[in-house]
């Protein structure tokens, strides 16, 4: 590269090298050649590259300047002019010629030399270095993308000495906000090889917009270049380049130096990073499109970031806009099994009447009643909830109906039941299989009458409630088996509604996944921003016997202990072991026959007669069915499972 040597009176001589456009000389630090001396003027000189020549200008009319002893206010600079600034002397070269310059050494080692152009080389890798590190700190703190490659392109330009730089990305890489400067290029236009243009520096909007050739700032040709092998090109002298000098595109914009790099992300390259200089020829070398490739690199891991956020981002926008049309209240789903569900909800939630829900364990049955009380005209009174199977028995009647004071051993004082709390309001009795034959009597009669008596008390107290009731066993068996009564049933069973197990809802298990994941993440301060691909298959294949609550508690494990972004089938428990058996096509078949005539026996409320018409087959055929679900096969014939029994 072209250098002025500057010889100092005393001490070795100092390398410069002329690699803008416009170089300038003088005692002043702001100076491309600083040299410390006040024969020199703030700034002495100018030397101006054409392209062609280098060409010496005046700048301070006071100071004296003589080429190789003659006075000259400007002239053409060729290879070994001697020149002399007041008491300054330098020499021009075009080649930086290699001085031997001596090392300090360790004591006792041979004394070692390095050349004016390795320091030069070794001064450009350690700006390279000291920008890409200033870089790095700002990555730590900035949160916008564009800000990001931004900052990112200035560094590039003023390490390279570049006069122009553009970042061009696919048009489906990403969105962000628009940083530009005044007279850069804006994030929306595109580029002549059909990329989006994220950041620019010195380029002006009409100079990228699709046009002739002529008319804009960047060869396309290179840029074509660099996406289809995805490796990092760098341009000497465009026009005499033997790739690139038939080039429409360079031979209409006569570039000069050029370099240009690949983004890649997941293996495919998504843009390139482009510098250029269309009046120096020659300023690019292989140290800066080392430089060049690092910065890309950083780029490409800011790139794939921002894929992966987007991707998050459209999930989560997918996930809003599928919930907004799949949510009833608090409830998701959008299977046909659950829209039916919400169909009777509706029409029931205004009445009076009880209503019984049915289904699996963890399904979600008490969130299908605190949503019949949120449309009920009682929403402004109290949801009272009490567990049948979690209160022993010789406690259970105290709870429902209250007791007085002294009515058994510890009650010090008077205190009312869940039904006076309920009053005015809704009571939810959930797993009531549960409750033992003695209070069934009690709770038949208060539902009947509206009337409860406190433990120890005959003085009747007047209730006006709503009974939901809840269970996970069939009561139809219970009955059978005699441990449950066929009356309080009727009384509880006004209208049923059916809970669909898990299993059975297809998708509706991947937006309940996502929805408790982006609900959980909130709450625990996870980074856990989503599920990989094989983790959602593998939720889908998964039977969640404990259905919905199984799931929830899964992720909630998962979001703690995960130190990934993304959660995979190992963090949820979902090996190979936890997908569904795939069964011969015939065992399919009657194992969904069955299932499907439990289910619409339910839905009759146990009437075999209209589930056989229903079905369209003999009554007998429902016998069969109820009488195998009575009596299942032995273990490795196919063992009864709690769905079996839905």
């Amino acid at each position: 590269m072209p250098i002025l040597k500057w010889f100092p009176p005393q001490g070795q001589p100092r390398t410069f090298v002329l690699y803008k456009p416009v170089s300038t000389v003088g005692r002043a630090l702001g100076n491309d050649v600083a040299i410390p001396s006040h024969g020199l003027a703030e700034t002495h000189i100018q030397v101006l590259f054409d392209g062609r020549d280098f060409n010496l200008e005046e700048v301070d009319k006071q100071g004296e300047i003589l080429v190789n002893g003659k006075k000259k206010r400007r002239a053409r600079l060729v290879h070994g002019d001697r020149l002399t600034l007041g008491d300054v002397e330098l020499a021009f070269s075009i080649f930086d010629e290699p001085q031997k310059v001596t090392r300090p050494t360790v004591e006792g080692a041979a004394p070692s030399t390095i050349s004016d152009t390795q320091l030069h080389v070794t001064n450009q890798q350690l700006a390279g270095l000291r920008k890409l590190y200033e870089f790095s700190e700002k990555l730590m703190t900035m949160k916008e993308i564009d800000q990001l490659l931004e900052s990112m392109l200035d560094a590039v330009i003023e390490v390279t000495g570049a006069e122009k730089g553009l970042i061009l990305l696919n048009d489906d890489a990403f969105t962000g906000q628009d940083n530009r400067r005044e007279g850069d290029a804006p994030a929306e236009g595109p580029s002549p090889t059909g990329q989006r243009i994220r950041a620019s520096r010195n380029v002006k909007r009409e100079a990228l917009v699709e046009g002739p050739a002529g008319e804009r700032a960047i060869s396309d040709s290179i840029v074509k270049k660099v996406i289809e092998t995805g490796r990092p090109v760098i341009v000497s002298d465009a026009l005499s380049d033997s790739q690139f000098k038939t080039s429409e595109s360079v031979l209409a914009l006569r570039l000069s130096s050029v370099m240009c790099a690949p983004l890649v992300s997941q293996g495919l390259v998504q843009g390139v990073l482009y510098v250029g200089n269309d009046r120096v020829k020659g300023l690019f070398d292989r140290n800066q499109l080392d430089v060049l490739s690092i910065f890309a690199s950083q780029a490409s891991l800011i790139l794939q970031n921002a894929l992966l956020l987007n991707a998050l981002r459209a999930d989560k926008e997918k996930l809003v806009a599928e919930l907004k049309d799949k949510r009833f209240g608090e409830i998701i789903g959008a299977c046909p099994s659950m829209l039916e569900v919400f169909r009777k909800l509706q029409k029931v939630a205004t009445t009076d009447i009880s209503v019984l829900i049915t289904g699996e364990t963890g399904t979600g049955k008490e969130l299908i009643a605190r949503e019949l009380h949120r449309r009920s005209n009682r929403v402004q009174g109290p949801f009272v909830v009490i567990n049948c199977g979690a209160i022993p028995e010789n406690l259970i009647e105290s709870e429902l109906f209250g007791h007085v004071k002294g009515a058994f051993t510890g009650a010090i004082a008077s205190r009312p039941g869940k039904f006076q709390a309920a009053n005015g309001g809704t009571l939810f009795l959930d797993e009531i299989g549960e409750l033992p034959l003695n209070l069934q009597v009690k709770l038949l009669r208060a539902l009947q009458e509206r009337v409860v008596f406190r433990v120890g008390d005959s003085k009747p107290e007047k209730v006006d409630i709503r009974v939901v009731a809840a269970t996970n066993r069939v009561l139809e068996d219970e009955i059978r088996g005699g441990r449950f009564r066929e009356d309080l049933y009727y009384r509880l069973n006004v209208v049923n509604i059916y809970l669909p197990a898990l299993r059975e809802r297809g998708d509706d298990v991947l937006i309940i996944a996502k929805a408790l994941l982006s609900k959980h993440a909130e709450e625990l301060g996870s980074h856990v921003q989503g599920f990989t691909p094989q983790a959602l298959a593998a939720i889908k294949k998964s039977p969640w016997p404990g259905n919905i609550r199984q799931l929830e508690n899964r992720i909630k494990k998962a979001l703690v202990l995960c130190e990934k972004s993304l959660l995979g089938p190992d963090d949820l428990d979902l090996g190979k072991e936890a997908e569904t058996p795939i069964l011969p096509l015939e065992k399919a078949k009657e194992e969904f026959q069955r299932k499907y005539v439990l289910e619409v026996l339910e839905r009759n409320n146990g009437n075999r007669t209209q589930t056989a018409r229903d079905l369209g087959v003999d009554p007998r055929t429902i016998f069969r069915y109820l009488e195998r679900e009575a009596n299942p096969p032995p273990p490795g014939g196919g063992a009864k499972t709690d769905s079996d029994s839905e």
